[in-house]
């Protein structure tokens, strides 16, 4: 990946959980973190990672994500310099769930030892 498109995904990451966090009316999306950014060299599409920490089921969050995403682009487009502003697709991100799954384990493997 060049850097230039390594710069870009930063920047649109970096804005949308601005954007998300300071100017959302939807309550979920406050409770979103963006964890990641990846855009395709063509700049068409980003891929953007998310985790959340809320009570809602996370098929509702990606639902409101998907319904928010063409005002999300549009706010994106104003704060960001690009010809073409790439299309938002939400991916929830499952390597913070896994590595705490992983830390647990081990930490029962450890308390088993002791015993």
């Amino acid at each position: 990946m060049s850097v230039k498109i390594e710069r870009i995904s930063s920047d649109v990451g970096r804005e949308l959980a601005s954007i998300m966090l300071l100017e959302a009316k939807d309550e979920t999306l406050k409770h979103v973190t963006i964890t990641g950014c990846e855009v395709t060299s063509d700049l068409g599409l980003a891929r953007v990672y998310y985790t959340y920490m809320g009570d809602e089921d996370l098929k509702d969050v990606q639902k409101n994500l998907e319904v928010a995403s063409p005002y999300l682009r549009t706010v994106l487009a104003s704060r960001i310099e690009l010809r073409h502003t790439p299309e938002l697709r939400f991916i929830f991100d499952d390597s913070i769930e896994y590595g705490q799954n992983i830390e647990r384990i081990l930490n029962e493997i450890r308390d088993e030892e002791k015993e």
